[in-house]
């Protein structure tokens, strides 16, 4: 399996691989001596689809160079769940689409593959949707996409089958699917359907279970973190703060997660500045030796006028009074966001503010993107769309000035004592960076993978420090 985005959509990967070890078969990290090979996809950008093309155009070349015109090459993830029937026409080559709620059936969908003669799409019998039975037919292209037509509806279990794809020691555990979120720019509601919480009790349970097998760092992610549990609320939540009268939040979870024995770190990943409140602040300053002083929150601007453009359901004032709230509730904390340049209608002057913004707030970790006219999105239709050049300089400015920023808050930390968790030998990452996003700490004596240790930190390098 190739799985190529964010790691939500590695949960699914895990997931499938899961479903095709109970099956009997095994999974090997050589695609020439594979039967079958899954190419798990992203559709969240343009440049995300290239790569998935790439990467579904690469495999099925490598299958003719390696004599193999008998291997299946099966799709899955955003893109398949999304562009199933345009790519069914325009990629003969490929055995079978999957969609998303078919993560936990990929062992069934091969097994169906390789029993029939070479066919062209899988998916749940149209007939009956209830069914476990797989319908799998060469004769129509249409037959078998049903799942294109319909919103996503899966969430998976404590107890449903994983093959863990991250190393031992840190885990991606996904407590919601889907986003209620309205941002103009955005398809991952259409892709990945409604905002649905896992139970408590299900997250819990494989809380415990990848604890129990030694894993230091788990890593709570969805759609939007911020909102589990609200859908489930007796009354329908909006766009309030987390508020934990009303039934399970991510607050209770958190509180529940303190009381699993063992050292570990809990990360939380994709918040929405909506839907903060001071009770979730106060859980995070209460629980520091279980809950990681780092917050990741994609702000995507900070112009009213952009933010409403935007849809995002936020204003400046909120935006600053949230910052202040969170650094001053959580000591230590550090700040992750996102910012989106070159969004239609972005005027010099608005971008002129994100940058003051930018210097201002001296985030600890920024990530920048230019804009991507998604199609299917209101704003790939508005108004005022901005040339691939303003949009590069205004990205190199902004990523420059967070660079320094970032190189400050570096030197800031030397001769400082850190808890860091052992990536490598040599590297390794401080409660402030997030596996794969993050800065590393690199690690001038070796020290044991996968335990926590304490170390002095001696310098620094770019965005790196040293221990």
């Amino acid at each position: 399996m190739i799985s190529l985005g964010c790691a939500k959509n590695l949960v699914d990967a895990e997931i499938m691989l899961g479903s095709v070890l109970q099956r009997g078969m095994e999974i090997t990290s050589q695609p020439e001596d594979a039967d079958v090979l899954v190419i798990n996809t992203c559709a969240f950008i343009d440049s995300a689809k290239e790569e998935s093309i790439e990467a579904i155009l690469e495999a099925h070349q490598q299958r003719g160079l390696n004599r193999r015109p008998d291997q299946k090459l099966i799709v899955s993830g955003c893109m398949s769940q999304r562009f199933a029937k345009e790519l069914r026409q325009e990629m003969p080559e490929v055995d079978a689409f999957v969609g998303l709620d078919q993560v936990s059936e990929l062992g069934a969908i091969i097994e169906k593959l390789l029993s029939k003669r070479r066919t062209l799409n899988a998916q749940r019998s149209t007939l009956n949707p209830d069914s476990s039975t797989l319908g799998v037919d060469s004769s129509n292209g249409d037959v078998g996409l049903a799942f294109a037509d319909r919103r996503p509806t899966y969430i998976p279990d404590y107890d449903t089958p994983h093959f863990r794809l991250t190393p031992a020691h840190f885990a991606y555990v996904k407590i919601a699917e889907g986003c209620n979120h309205p941002c103009s720019f955005c398809v991952i509601p259409q892709m990945r359907g409604k905002h649905r919480s896992r139970p408590l009790q299900s997250v819990l349970a494989e809380i415990r279970g990848l604890v129990s097998e030694g894993v230091r760092e788990i890593n709570l992610i969805s759609q939007d973190t911020t909102y589990y549990g609200m859908d489930l609320w007796p009354a329908k939540a909006g766009r309030q703060p987390i508020d934990s009268t009303h039934a399970p939040t991510l607050a209770v979870l958190l509180r529940e997660i303190q009381e699993i024995e063992g050292e570990f770190w809990v990360r939380l990943l994709y918040t929405h500045p909506a839907h903060w409140s001071d009770e979730l602040i106060e859980t995070i300053r209460q629980l520091p030796d279980k809950v990681a002083r780092y917050i990741d929150i994609p702000l995507q601007h900070i112009d009213d006028a952009m933010l409403g453009r935007m849809r995002r359901e936020t204003s400046r004032s909120h935006i600053e009074n949230l910052i202040h709230k969170l650094r001053a509730g959580i000591p230590g904390v550090t700040l992750r966001t996102t910012f989106i340049v070159g969004f239609p209608g972005e005027t010099e002057a608005e971008f002129a503010g994100l940058l003051d913004f930018i210097r201002r707030s001296r985030f600890e970790r920024l990530g920048i993107f230019k804009y991507s006219q998604e199609e299917g999105s209101r704003a790939a239709k508005m108004p005022g769309q901005i040339p691939a050049k303003i949009k590069n300089a205004r990205y190199r400015a902004a990523m420059s000035i967070q660079q320094q920023i970032a190189q400050d808050l570096a030197r800031e930390k030397v001769e400082s004592d850190l808890k860091l968790l052992v990536d490598q030998p040599h590297i390794a990452r401080s409660e402030g960076d997030a596996p794969d996003v993050d800065a590393r700490v690199i690690l001038s004596e070796a020290a044991p993978v996968g335990e926590f240790v304490w170390r002095r930190i001696t310098g620094s390098r770019g965005y790196d420090l040293l221990a």
